[in-house]
C-alpha cells in the first residue's frame, strides 16, 4: 500500500486510548471515531488520547453507515461490547459499506459456536461487499496461538488444561455487568449461573435462537479445536461466583461490593473430541483484591508434558496490541466472516502498517 492506513474507531472509551495510540503509533491514522455516549460524542480524540487535537470528531453510532459511505476507511476497531448481538449492528455498518473490521468482543473471536445466525449473516453480506471481519485481541495470542504452538512441539496430547484470570475493573462498566460483578449470590444464580443449568439440546436451542450467553473460554474452545483440526463432540459450559471476605470497592461500577456478595465469575468450559482430546479451560473475571494479579497457566497433558504459566501479562495493553498488530491481516484476508485460527500465528509490526498490506 502506498498510503497511510485509515482506520476507524468505533467505541471511545478505555480500550480506545490504546488502540488509537497504537494505530498512529504504527504508521496508520484515525480518519472517524463513533461512541453512544453522550459525554464522549462531540469531542476530539486527541482529548481522549491526552494529545494535541486530532481533527477528528467523535460522532455518534448512529452516524457511521454515512460516514463509512463517504470515507471508506481501511479497516474499523470496534471496542464495545461482548456479545455478538451487542455487535451486530456495528459489524453490519462495516460489511454494508465494504469496511474491513476487527472486535475485541471475546464471543466475536469464534462466534460460528455460538452464534451462527449471526454470524453467518455477517459472513454473507461481507463477502458480498469484499471485506473480512473477525475478532482479536488478548485471547487471540494467549489462549489460542501460544497454545496451539506449544501444541506443535508435542507428541501426544491426552488433555489441554488452561487458567486464566483478569481485573474486570480494567474493561469497562459492561463487561464487569456480564461477569455478574456486585450482584449478590441469589441474583448471581438467578441472572447468570442459570443460564447454564440445562441440558445439551436445550443450549444448542438457544445457540440456534441466537440467546446462548457464551462465557469467553466457549469460544476459544471452538477456535482451538479449529486450529488443531480436532472434532467437537460435547461441550458444556459452568459459572461459578467469585467472593472476597471483606467488601470491594469497584470504580468501574460505582459500587464498594459487599463481603461474600460476587465480585466476578468463573466460567468452566469441558469440550470433548472424536481424537480423544479434552480440552478444560477456566476463565476468571472478577473485581481485585489488592493482592491479586493477572495469571495465565496452561498444561499440555501428554508426551512430553508443558505447563507455561505467565503472571501478572498486562492484559489491556496486549489486548490493544493484538488488534492493532492484526489489521493488515483483516486487510489482507479473503471477504467474510474470518476467524484468526485462519489467518495464522500473530505478528509483530517493525514497520508502518501499510507496508504489510498486500491487496
Amino acid at each position: 500500500m502506498s498510503r497511510k492506513l485509515r482506520v476507524a474507531q468505533f467505541g471511545c472509551g478505555k480500550m480506545s486510548a490504546y488502540t488509537m495510540r497504537y494505530v498512529y503509533e504504527k504508521g496508520a491514522e484515525i480518519v472517524a471515531a463513533f461512541d453512544q455516549n453522550p459525554a464522549v460524542i462531540g469531542r476530539d480524540i486527541g482529548e481522549i488520547l491526552g494529545t494535541e487535537k486530532k481533527g477528528v470528531i467523535v460522532l455518534d453510532a448512529s452516524e457511521a453507515d454515512r460516514t463509512f459511505a463517504s470515507l471508506k476507511p481501511d479497516a474499523c476497531i470496534i471496542t464495545t461490547m461482548s456479545l455478538m448481538s451487542d455487535l451486530r449492528s456495528a459489524f453490519l455498518a462495516c460489511a454494508r459499506n465494504g469496511v474491513n473490521a476487527i472486535s475485541t468482543c471475546e464471543e466475536a473471536f469464534f462466534p460460528w459456536n455460538s452464534s451462527a445466525a449471526i454470524t453467518k449473516e455477517l459472513d454473507d453480506l461481507a463477502k458480498k461487499n469484499g471485506c473480512t471481519l473477525c475478532g482479536s485481541g488478548y485471547q487471540d495470542v494467549f489462549w489460542g496461538n501460544l497454545i496451539a504452538v506449544l501444541a506443535g512441539a508435542t507428541h501426544r496430547i491426552h488433555r489441554i488444561r488452561g487458567k486464566s484470570s483478569y481485573n474486570v475493573e480494567d474493561y469497562g462498566i459492561a463487561l464487569a455487568q456480564v461477569h455478574g460483578a456486585g450482584l449478590d449470590l441469589d441474583a448471581f444464580a438467578r441472572e447468570i449461573a442459570a443460564s447454564d443449568d440445562i441440558s445439551p439440546a436445550e443450549r444448542q436451542a438457544l445457540i440456534d435462537r441466537g440467546q446462548f450467553l457464551p462465557s469467553y473460554m466457549w469460544n476459544v474452545n471452538g477456535w482451538l479445536c479449529g486450529r488443531l483440526g480436532l472434532t467437537v463432540t460435547s461441550q458444556t459450559q459452568k459459572c461459578i461466583p467469585q467472593t472476597h471476605d471483606t467488601d470491594l470497592h469497584s470504580e468501574t461500577l460505582g459500587i464498594t461490593i459487599p463481603a461474600g456478595h460476587a465480585t466476578g465469575m468463573a466460567a468452566v468450559v469441558t469440550t470433548e473430541t472424536e481424537e480423544g482430546i479434552t480440552i478444560e479451560t477456566e476463565c476468571i473475571g472478577k473485581v481485585y483484591a489488592p493482592d491479586e494479579f493477572d495469571r495465565n497457566d496452561w498444561t499440555l497433558t501428554g508426551e512430553p508434558d508443558t505447563q507455561v504459566i505467565i503472571n501478572r501479562p498486562a492484559t489491556v495493553e496486549l489486548t490493544c496490541a493484538t488488534i492493532v498488530n492484526r489489521l493488515p491481516d483483516i486487510v489482507n484476508a479473503a471477504p467474510g466472516y474470518v476467524t484468526t485460527d485462519k489467518m495464522g500465528s500473530n505478528a509483530y509490526r517493525a514497520k508502518p502498517l501499510d507496508a504489510y498490506v498486500t491487496r
